[in-house]
């Protein structure tokens, strides 16, 4: 299904996503995106329904186009500081002042947020596979999120972040229980050896996440 241009015609709208809210480590990146009214494209939907090459080419495509991007991120201290809830709402409000324009509109993916100075915004359930400004929000947040977990997998390779980027893999939480937490690890995100029967128990594999 072709996704909508906007939730209000009348009003600049900027697209808000957040990548990295489930991983066991690293930042939580954000992403806030202004696209022109008559934007479309055939493809772009949530990145998680798309393959990491098709991400890649919608964000050049989506830099080129967009009348305005930012992204941001709080990082693994500033998560164990204030929760990830709070921290993926630091990374969007950063993302958005980001931006050299100011929108009217705000369009958040989910069912929470933080209310950002002076600006309403609209919390859409499923959002990034309804607005196209919230699908390139979630497009920068997610590749750029991985350009960074690439970047310190180098120093870190046993936790194989090269490929799950941070995410609980089952062959990430083995790695934790052998090695211990990195100093990127998210340490109020807690793992036990029981957890690992989880992924026995549930015919979960070890994939890398998308």
């Amino acid at each position: 299904m072709m996704l909508l241009p906007y939730f209000q015609s009348n009003l600049i709208e900027a697209g808000c996503d957040e990548a990295g809210r489930g991983c066991l480590a690293g930042p939580v990146f954000a992403a806030a995106v202004i696209l022109p009214k008559d934007f479309n494209h055939d493809v772009l939907t949530d990145s998680k329904q798309l393959s990491e090459k098709e991400r890649y080419q919608l964000r050049d495509y989506i830099e080129q186009k967009a009348l305005a991007c930012g992204v941001a991120q709080a990082d693994q201290m500033e998560i164990d500081h204030i929760n990830i809830a709070n921290a993926s709402f630091l990374a969007m409000h950063r993302a958005l002042d980001m931006l050299p324009i100011r929108p009217a509109l705000i369009l958040v993916d989910g069912n929470r947020f933080k209310l950002y100075p002076n600006t309403p915004h609209q919390c859409i359930v499923k959002g990034d596979s309804i607005y196209f400004s919230i699908a390139a929000a979630s497009i920068l947040a997610k590749t750029y999120r991985d350009d960074w977990m690439r970047i310190i997998s180098e120093e870190y390779p046993q936790y194989d972040w090269q490929k799950n980027k941070g995410y609980p893999t089952k062959n990430h939480r083995k790695a934790v229980l052998t090695h211990g937490l990195s100093p990127h690890h998210r340490k109020t995100f807690r793992i036990r050896d029981t957890q690992l029967n989880l992924f026995t128990h549930h015919g979960l594999n070890d994939n890398s996440c998308d």
